[in-house]
């Protein structure tokens, strides 16, 4: 059975932690799938992993639609999330365009990457009818006005800026809140003030799931994040590895509380 945003609501009222992995061709799809992740997630993480680019900015929204047309004929279980590329943002016009292209294309939601106050997009979006998970904290696209991949949500005002921008986005419309890269407390603020699940990555074991860049999971990575782990040691196979990070999530022995940034 196909999982939806239902089901992930159910988990979260049931206190049954989400599992969430990027994925970006039919055959890691497929081994997704066959480890019961709930969520893949394509993120425009490609550009990084796939195409060996420093930040996820080239991704364009063809790309994007080539990979998640390649995962969705690899996944029959999974929810599909996919990520706005950069710029799909830029006016609520572009966004509700690239967003319809990215559900026709297999997505059953749009990751959209809520720098400021971005509320009126968002409900833009879901008024047209693309299930939309806003992204708060460390943001990727907007690595370079960071100066780098840096926490976000550091110090008393950014805390109640963040938990408020949190709130008028549930509000606008979204029905999943993604954190990266957020202080352990904070996010746990969040998650237990929201009615929406609330994904982490980089972020607090108390978050309603989990997400993680599959080439982090499966040792592919030169230089992980620290919040990352390497589930295929020992593992002996990457239907094993997969499998393993998905029952660490599901038991909460991932991620361990205190180790969740960049810095």
């Amino acid at each position: 059975m196909r999982t939806t945003i239902r089901t992930l609501e159910k988990y979260k009222r049931e206190g049954r932690p989400i599992t969430c992995l990027t994925a970006y061709d039919a055959g890691f799809a497929r081994l997704l799938d066959a480890a019961d992740i709930d969520v893949i997630l394509v993120g425009d993480s490609l550009g990084m992993v796939v195409q060996g680019h420093d930040t996820t900015l080239p991704v364009t929204i063809e790309q994007m639609i080539y990979h998640l047309e390649a995962v969705a004929r690899g996944a029959r279980r999974a929810l599909l999330m996919a990520d706005l590329p950069f710029l799909g943002d830029r006016d609520s016009a572009t966004a509700v365009e690239q967003g319809g292209a990215l559900m026709r294309a297999g997505a059953q939601m749009v990751k959209v990457e809520c720098r400021g106050s971005q509320s009126e997009l968002v409900h833009r979006m879901v008024a047209a009818g693309i299930p939309v998970c806003a992204h708060l904290g460390l943001t990727p696209q907007a690595v370079h006005q960071y100066g780098g991949y840096r926490v976000q949500g550091r110090g008393v005002v950014a805390a109640e800026q963040m938990q408020a921008e949190a709130r008028a986005l549930e509000v606008a419309g979204a029905q999943c809140l993604l954190l990266e890269s957020v202080p352990e407390l904070l996010a746990t603020r969040i998650t237990h003030a929201a009615g929406v699940p609330v994904i982490g990555i980089g972020a607090s074991p108390e978050c309603d799931g989990q997400v993680l860049v599959l080439q982090d999971v499966i040792g592919l990575t030169p230089k992980p994040p620290r919040f990352a782990q390497d589930f295929m040691a020992g593992a002996g196979s990457l239907a094993a590895a997969i499998a393993a990070y998905a029952d660490a999530v599901r038991s909460r022995r991932f991620p361990v509380s205190g180790v969740h940034t960049f810095d």
